[in-house]
C-alpha cells in the first residue's frame, strides 16, 4: 500500500463545488487510491458521487457534525481503506493541476515530512493567496512572496488539500468534535507540533478555495491584525474556539493579542455590542463553557 492516498471529503449543500472537487481529483496524475465523501446537507450529492469519473465512497450523515466531525468521519472511512496517506479536502475546495497530489508525495518523500501541505489561492486570482502567512512579521496575501521558499516549515492552512500520513492520527487523534467548525483546523496543527510530527507547506503546488480576506481587520497596518467572521453563527463559534485553544494550549502570546487587539477593534468602530459578544463567547472558552450539540448553542 506504499503511497496510496484515500482522499476524506466533506460536503453541505454545495452540489456544484462537489462536482468540480470529485472531477479535479479523478485528473491526478497520481490517482487516488479511494474517495470517502461524507454529506450532511439538506440537498444530498448521491448521485453526484454515483456519476463521478473515480469511485466514491458516499457516506450520509442526517447529523451535522460540523466540519471537524465530518471530517473526522470522512478521516476513519479513509483509515479503513488501508492508504498510507489521507488527503483532506473541503467541498469548495479543489487542486490547482492535476500534479498537485505527486507534488507533494514528492515533497514528503524529499523532506522526510509525515504531513504536507499546498498553497490556497484564490478562485480566479492564483497569485493571491486565500490566507495569509506571516514573513518577517508582515502578513502577505501575495503568492509571489512566499513560493520561492519551497517549503514553509510547522505552518500550513488545515484542512484544505493536507495530505497526512495514516499513522500521524493514531499519535494526535481525530479532529475535536467539540469545535464544530472554526479552530478545529488550528487545534490540530497545535497537537502536531506538540507531538513533534514534521509539516509543512509546499510553496510550488496550490489548492484553490474561497478567500478569507474579508475576516482580516488590520489595526497597525500588516503588523497586528484580528479575525472577524462575517457572520454571527461562525463569529460565535470562532470566537468560543479561540479562546478554548487559548487555554487548552497555553497560548499566552495569543492571549494577550487577543486581549488587546478585540477590545480595540470593537471600540475603535464604536460596537460596544460586538465587543460584548466577543467577550461572552471568548470568556466562554477559556472556562470550556458553551459546548454541547448545535441545537443547543445560543449565539
Amino acid at each position: 500500500m506504499q503511497n496510496t492516498v484515500a482522499v476524506a471529503a466533506v460536503t453541505f449543500d454545495r452540489p456544484g463545488d462537489v462536482r468540480t472537487l470529485l472531477e479535479a481529483l479523478s485528473r491526478q496524475s497520481h490517482a487516488p487510491h479511494s474517495i470517502s465523501l461524507v454529506d450532511s446537507g439538506t440537498q444530498p450529492v448521491d448521485r453526484i458521487a454515483a456519476d463521478a469519473p473515480a469511485p466514491v465512497t458516499y457516506l450520509r450523515s442526517e447529523a451535522n457534525l460540523g466540519g471537524a466531525g465530518g471530517f473526522s468521519f470522512a478521516i476513519l472511512s479513509a483509515l479503513a481503506s488501508g492508504a498510507e496517506w489521507v488527503w483532506i479536502m473541503d467541498d469548495d475546495a479543489h487542486p490547482e493541476d492535476p500534479s498537485c497530489l505527486a507534488t507533494l508525495l514528492e515533497a514528503a518523500r524529499e523532506r522526510g515530512l509525515d504531513v504536507v501541505l499546498p498553497l490556497v489561492v484564490a478562485p480566479g486570482e492564483p497569485t493571491k493567496l486565500s490566507f495569509p502567512f506571516r514573513l518577517d512579521g508582515r502578513l502577505t496575501h501575495e503568492r509571489a512572496d512566499v513560493e520561492p521558499l519551497g517549503l514553509i516549515e510547522n505552518v500550513g492552512q488545515f484542512f484544505n488539500g493536507a495530505l497526512i500520513r495514516s499513522d500521524v492520527f493514531f499519535k494526535v487523534g481525530l479532529p475535536d468534535l467539540r469545535l464544530f467548525i472554526r479552530g478545529d483546523e488550528v487545534d490540530f496543527m497545535l497537537r502536531l507540533r506538540r507531538a513533534n510530527v514534521k509539516f509543512g507547506t509546499v510553496t510550488t503546488v496550490a489548492l484553490t478555495h474561497p478567500a478569507g480576506w474579508g475576516e482580516v481587520q488590520e489595526l497597525m497596518g500588516n503588523r497586528f491584525h484580528v479575525l472577524v467572521p462575517e457572520s454571527p453563527f461562525k463569529r460565535f463559534y470562532f470566537f468560543r474556539n479561540r479562546g478554548y485553544l487559548t487555554r487548552r494550549h497555553r497560548r499566552l502570546r495569543s492571549f494577550v493579542a487577543d486581549a488587546v487587539g478585540y477590545p480595540l477593534y470593537y471600540l475603535k468602530h464604536g460596537d460596544v455590542k460586538g465587543l460584548a459578544e466577543w467577550a461572552g463567547a471568548y470568556s466562554a472558552g477559556l472556562r470550556g463553557a458553551k459546548f454541547g450539540p448545535l441545537k443547543d448553542q445560543k449565539f
